[in-house]
């Protein structure tokens, strides 16, 4: 019983199940703590960079696209049934993560100049020291770390699947909570390793937005 249960927890399943879980997650800190107008301009940009992941690899499986709709409210991709429902459903549906993950490595390549070093995952014990080594990095004192920080404010919205998304793709996600793959195995705790850091990175924002309220009512 434990070796399955080991099996199942170390599977691509697992992962984008974390993944999904940890999104919807950072959505919700950042509409009810961190409700402003630079986070809904952030929300844009992610918005921007998912939807467009959706709608590219809609292209590439044949399924025409009928609704591309971003700054909105509910931002999203409408598309006919592609020529394989299930892989290309599933396809469409995840296509946000790597979408997400090349904005964040071209912004770090281009614009930043590599000030960033991603460590590399290889299973679930990379996740705790591959968090703090990314936290690390981040300097108060460099432009480049504020970037950075900003950016961090929605990958959440960024990467994760939608409600729809999982709706779409959840037989596919059964199914791989029984497959191990190395690539995807990396890729996708490399994703949820970034979402974690936004969720940190929102915390502390709240933290900090807190106590300054908290100082200020003193003051007064």
């Amino acid at each position: 019983m434990s070796y399955y249960l080991n099996y199942v927890l170390n599977s691509v399943g697992a992962v984008l199940i974390l993944i999904s879980t940890l999104g919807y997650l950072s959505n919700r800190l950042n509409w009810k703590y961190l409700n402003y107008g630079i986070v809904h301009l952030l929300y844009d940009f992610g918005a921007v960079v998912h939807e467009t992941s959706h709608a590219i690899i809609c292209f590439f499986t044949g399924a025409k696209i009928t609704e591309y709709k971003i700054f909105t409210k509910q931002p999203r991709v409408t598309y006919t049934e592609p020529s394989l429902p299930l892989i290309s459903n599933a396809l469409i549906s995840f296509a946000p993560i790597a979408g997400g993950l090349l904005t964040l490595y071209l912004i770090n390549r281009f614009l930043l100049a590599g000030y960033f070093v991603v460590p590399t995952f290889n299973n679930w014990n990379d996740l705790p020291l591959g968090v703090w080594h990314i936290l690390r990095q981040i300097n108060i004192l460099h432009w480049q770390s504020w970037v950075v920080i900003l950016l961090f404010i929605n990958v959440g919205a960024m990467m994760g699947p939608s409600y729809r998304d999982l709706i779409n793709t959840w037989p596919i996600i059964v199914l791989l909570l029984f497959v191990r793959t190395d690539i995807l195995m990396t890729t996708g705790l490399l994703a949820l390793a970034l979402i974690i850091v936004n969720i940190l990175i929102q915390f502390i924002t709240v933290t900090l937005l807190q106590a300054s309220r908290l100082l200020r009512f003193d003051s007064n």
